[in-house]
């Protein structure tokens, strides 16, 4: 048996019951409610670094992915302002680094990329940064793309909390802020990172990848080309068993 509801609030004209604990992304989620979002991942505790699930809750804008679920609250996703703030949250984060999506390794299976689908982003419209940051080629099986990051921190918290090994970490502040290697020599081959490693599939970009392996799935047929971002996120919301949507187990 599931939880009782501790509310219910209003997002976008409909009415949406949340469990006690749940944040507005959370609750909307799994009320069958996409919000376009980077770095929240279902698996880790929220942290608000991409700020692309901003919206307006009674009139204020905050981080669906951190803001705590309280009842009566009226929740504004839809409109036309909240679209375009994440239209250029998208745009800024694709001439920050080095976004080819038609060179890429990672187009059709790259997140930010299904996300500015989603947005509707149709130029980068700012000025490209063209980021010179050197590729990690060191480790016998994996290559790291610093160039890609957008700097979700899902590697940092995979690496740490998961695998146990911290193998990534930020370092610097504003616009100096990067992805480095925790090891003494900075090089990814000189620590204990595994292909088994969570790190390796929390990425939403083409910073870490598998080598050997390219262009092994043909793009048509990868995660975002069969599917949309909304769509999956939808279907991975974690709900209770008396929420499920139409047709799951």
């Amino acid at each position: 048996m599931s939880d009782p509801a501790a509310g219910t609030f209003v997002l976008d004209g409909e009415e949406v019951a949340f469990l006690p604990g749940q944040t507005v992304m959370q609750a909307a989620l799994a009320a069958g409610h996409y919000v376009p979002h980077l770095c929240y991942h279902p698996e880790f505790k929220p942290h608000g670094s991409c700020k692309v699930c901003t919206l307006k809750v009674d009139g204020r804008w905050v981080t669906s992915c951190t803001h705590p679920a309280q009842p009566g609250m009226q929740v504004e996703s839809r409109s036309e302002e909240i679209g375009e703030k994440r239209r250029t949250l998208v745009q800024m984060l694709f001439v920050e680094g080095n976004h080819f999506c038609p060179t890429c390794e990672k187009s059709g299976d790259c997140k930010l990329q299904a996300v500015a689908y989603d947005v509707g982003m149709m130029t980068p419209r700012f000025d490209h940064f063209y980021p010179d940051r050197p590729v990690d080629a060191s480790h016998p099986d994996i290559l790291l793309d610093f160039n890609r990051c957008i700097l979700c921190e899902l590697c940092v918290r995979a690496s740490a909390e998961v695998d146990g090994k911290g193998v990534f970490a930020l370092s610097g502040r504003g616009i100096t802020k990067h992805l480095v290697v925790n090891s003494e020599s900075g090089r990814l081959a000189d620590t204990d990172i595994a292909l088994t490693d969570k790190a390796l599939d929390v990425c939403p970009v083409g910073v870490i990848l598998r080598k050997r392996v390219g262009f092994a799935v043909p793009i048509g047929a990868r995660r975002y080309d069969r599917e949309p971002a909304a769509d999956q996120a939808l279907r991975d919301a974690p709900r209770p068993l008396d929420r499920q949507p139409k047709g799951a187990e």
